[in-house]
């Protein structure tokens, strides 16, 4: 099973890697706020993650990183 690990500090909640999940299991977290005073993105289901990693290839930031 894919794994999907995020370095929320750094997130800047801008909603790329969102939008581009196959599965729908990414999200804007609305009751966090990192370090940097953003919302970051959370993963809602581990389990259905795919491991395609278009997640961390749209993040501008490379917060994402996914080990299968």
């Amino acid at each position: 099973m894919p794994k999907l690990t995020f370095k929320t500090d750094l997130c800047k909640g801008c909603g790329l890697c969102v939008s581009v999940c196959p599965k729908k299991i990414l999200k804007i977290a609305k009751d966090k706020i990192n370090k940097k005073g953003h919302t970051p993105v959370e993963m809602t289901d581990q389990a259905a993650c795919i491991g395609c990693a278009f997640c961390a290839t749209m993040c501008p930031d490379c917060i994402i990183t996914v080990e299968k």
